[in-house]
């Protein structure tokens, strides 16, 4: 018998069968939580905001299976009004190229093959490029 969360009502005699059948039922459940090989989420719902969040797990074979409800965030502040002109874009895009102006041409003529000098002045140039890139 599998086991009976409702089993035995409140303020009920007991009978040993029953609540032998209850203990029983109770150890097959651990029993699968020892077994269990692979998990599984097979859905995910949004809830309505404020809503609290559930889960449903359940036990197939050897695979824990879950389902989630996930309450929708709240709606956040809609920001400042009012945007960004064409111009204002147009100053910021054109001035973002300047921050690689800094860093000069590699200037290498390269041996065949390639030394570790070499090599490394590459990686030196490469390293003043990130730094200027940054902001």
């Amino acid at each position: 018998m599998p086991y009976d969360p409702i089993y035995p009502a409140t303020n009920a005699l007991i009978e040993s069968v029953p609540m032998r059948a209850q203990f029983n039922g109770l150890k097959d459940l651990i029993d699968n939580i020892g077994s269990i090989t692979n998990a599984q989420v097979d859905a995910v719902t949004t809830l309505p905001a404020g809503d609290a969040a559930t889960v449903d797990a359940s036990i197939t074979g050897r695979v824990l299976h879950f389902s989630f409800g996930i309450p929708q965030g709240q709606m956040g502040d809609p920001g400042p009004t009012g945007g960004v002109t064409l111009d204002q874009l147009a100053n910021v895009i054109n001035g973002s190229s300047a921050n690689s102006n800094s860093v000069g041409t590699l200037g290498l003529g390269v041996n065949d093959p390639p030394s570790g000098a070499d090599l490394q002045q590459v990686v030196n140039k490469l390293d003043e490029l990130i730094l200027a890139l940054r902001r």
